[in-house]
């Protein structure tokens, strides 16, 4: 079982996300879970939101203590939550940044960093990259196809936004797999 953990600011689409990751392996047929953790949240504050993807029924109920995965929407979180606690060895963490793995203090760890606000601003309009995270973390892990993300866009969001946010999601993904 891979065990994913999203880590944004409310408002920024984590939870989204997480649900998003979960529909898109589902239709690749894997089991899922998704959920968020919430608190006495409000825009800005540090919001966590799990997904789990196994080949197997999933019979954990619990949040994600020791993810495989660390999907991180704002760089500015690492001075404000202990993002890495937990993070299993080997694991991999997806960063929405212009720095490098050494200036966040994260030296020593399978980093992938990618800056996709500029992205998210130009296709979208705005700075939400919860979609353009989702395809980074397919292209770099491989555990959902593209078109797995583009069924949970589409159960997510319709009509013109739906288009937009799958341009994103595509354009990522395939930068990411390189």
């Amino acid at each position: 079982m891979e065990e994913i953990r999203f880590h944004g600011r409310g408002g920024q689409g984590a939870v989204t996300a997480a649900m998003i990751l979960a529909v898109g392996a589902f239709k690749d047929g894997k089991y899922t879970q998704a959920f968020p953790k919430f608190g006495v949240e409000r825009r800005g504050a540090p919001v966590e939101a799990f997904t789990r993807i196994s080949e197997d029924f999933i019979r954990r109920k619990s949040q994600v203590y020791e993810p495989n995965y660390l999907v991180v929407l704002d760089s500015t979180l690492f001075g404000a939550v202990d993002i890495t606690a937990g993070l299993k060895e080997g694991g991999m963490v997806i960063v929405n940044t212009n720095q490098s793995p050494e200036d966040l203090g994260l030296k020593g760890l399978n980093v992938k960093t990618l800056d996709v606000s500029k992205l998210a601003l130009d296709m979208l309009g705005r700075d939400i990259v919860n979609t353009a995270m989702l395809g980074a973390f397919g292209g770099f892990t491989g555990l959902v196809s593209l078109e797995g993300l583009f069924a949970g866009v589409d159960e997510h969001f319709s009509g013109s936004l739906a288009e937009k946010n799958k341009k994103l999601v595509e354009e990522v993904y395939n930068q990411s797999k390189k």
